[in-house]
């Protein structure tokens, strides 16, 4: 079917969003046309002033209007410890658990030579700057468990040793509630590499 140039342009920028394929954006931008318009308009106008206003906090590197985030201006916090995630909705997973009460680092990324992303496009710089401060006494490292997650925690559990600085990585295993038979082969040998006394 060919949609008029506007439309089209809508229903293949929609399909920058992840997940979202032609189908998809196409039932969102008739969504969007067909309903209150100006739901439509309020959108667009949120979507903007969070695209102009919206930046990084000068500290963690995270999503922030201000110059710190309110986890970075928070002084009753751990000082002692820094979480390191890959993204903004790593560090909210982690902050809505009641165990863990430091600071954090987002890497915006992991590293992936082939892909071009190094070691400077993902801030280790500035977090190899952060850990020669001295206040950082252990780095929690919690990139993910795909090629580049493992590549990326190797290269920050160097960066910790450098900087005299503990190094731990999360525990990956079984997930509570979980069936041993649905657990895959992989999975099942981390938690059993990992296994704990209790």
């Amino acid at each position: 079917m060919n949609f008029s140039p506007l439309l089209t342009d809508l229903v293949q920028r929609l399909q920058y969003l992840p997940g979202i394929g032609p189908k998809s954006a196409q039932r969102i931008a008739f969504y969007l046309l067909e309903q209150n318009r100006d739901k439509a308009r309020t959108l667009a106008k949120a979507m903007e002033r969070a695209a102009n206003e919206i930046g990084r906090c000068l500290s963690c590197r995270t999503f922030s209007e201000a110059d710190k985030c309110p986890i970075c201006e928070d002084m009753s916090r751990d000082q002692s410890q820094i979480c390191v995630v890959e993204n903004p909705l790593d560090k909210l997973a982690i902050e809505q658990t009641p165990g863990y009460r430091g600071y954090y680092f987002v890497l915006m990324g992991r590293l992936s030579p082939l892909d071009g992303i190094s070691a400077e496009s993902i801030g280790i710089p500035f977090l190899d700057a952060r850990l020669s401060q001295g206040q950082i006494k252990e780095m929690i490292v919690a990139t993910g468990t795909t090629i580049e997650g493992e590549a990326t925690s190797h290269y920050l559990k160097e960066l910790a040793n450098r900087r005299g600085v503990s190094a731990t990585r999360i525990a990956y295993g079984v997930p509570v509630g979980g069936e041993l038979e649905f657990v895959d082969s992989s999975t099942l040998s981390r938690a059993l590499t990992n296994r704990q006394s209790f």
